[in-house]
């Protein structure tokens, strides 16, 4: 009996969800208070940074579904990932509330993440590992465009505050970028290394995928770890131009609940 052959994706699951346009809308309007100097400027500040932030999130899972889509799994059309809705994602918690909650406690880029793709309809491990690394690949093309007036030299003209503002953007994509690459399992870095294991490797770590982000965060507080992750993220970002002052008053200013001191230039 012949199969059926999977639908193709229509139209309206291509189609832009309001629920991320409105994402993005708040986004420009509060970039917009940021760089005109509204009174409350790190209200301003908290959105502008945190509305980006889940805009990078939604086209960091939207690339894993779009390279799937183009790898042979049709169904995430279906699924809603091709919308950029954070909603239609298999974990909103770990995709967006719980990064942007690292966010605001932190100020450290969480990985998010569930799209969930079906893999036995991909074929060719080139694929399986470009499907992971498209993620993490938009973390880096974000950090540079967070970093260009930085390394550029187009900062003249540009409001202190919306300078720092994108300081801290640039720091929080490249924490995360290192992170989603890094060979553990459970995140994309292993993603991309999986498909080129032998099947008894990935038998015997499939079962720590779900501890992996658990596992690198709780080595973070290992003091001689956190310094040389750190110190990985500022040489990266120093490479951008974005110095450690830009990335402290870009925190400072978005914790504004905890009260800033009077900001340079501002």
């Amino acid at each position: 009996m012949p199969t059926s052959s999977p639908a193709p994706v229509r139209s309206a699951d291509r189609r832009v969800s309001p629920v991320f346009l409105a994402i993005t809308a708040v986004t420009a309007v509060a970039g917009w208070g940021v760089w005109a100097g509204v009174p409350a400027a790190g209200l301003a500040v908290f959105l502008f940074v945190t509305g980006a932030w889940v805009v990078s999130l939604c086209l960091h899972e939207y690339a894993h579904a779009r390279t799937a889509l183009h790898s042979g799994d049709v169904t995430v059309g279906a699924k809603g990932y091709l919308t950029l809705n954070p909603l239609k994602y298999t974990h909103a918690l770990l995709s967006i509330v719980l990064p942007v909650l690292f966010v605001i406690l932190g100020g450290i880029g969480l990985p998010g993440g569930a799209v969930f793709i079906e893999r036995s309809r991909v074929r060719g491990r080139r694929r399986h590992s470009l499907i992971s690394a498209a993620g993490p690949m938009t973390s880096v093309v974000f950090a540079v465009v967070c970093a260009a007036p930085f390394w550029l030299g187009a900062l003249d003209g540009v409001p202190p505050y919306f300078r720092y503002a994108l300081g801290f953007l640039a720091l929080l994509q490249v924490t995360a970028a290192i992170l989603n690459f890094l060979p553990v399992p459970g995140l994309d870095g292993y993603g991309v290394l999986e498909p080129w294991l032998s099947p008894r490797v990935r038998r015997r770590v499939e079962p720590f995928a779900p501890y992996g982000l658990l596992a690198v965060f709780a080595l973070l507080w290992v003091p001689e770890v956190n310094r040389a992750f750190f110190g990985l993220v500022d040489t990266v970002l120093g490479g951008l131009g974005v110095s450690g002052w830009d990335t402290y008053w870009g925190r400072r200013l978005y914790q504004f609940w905890l009260g800033t001191d009077e900001v340079p230039g501002g």
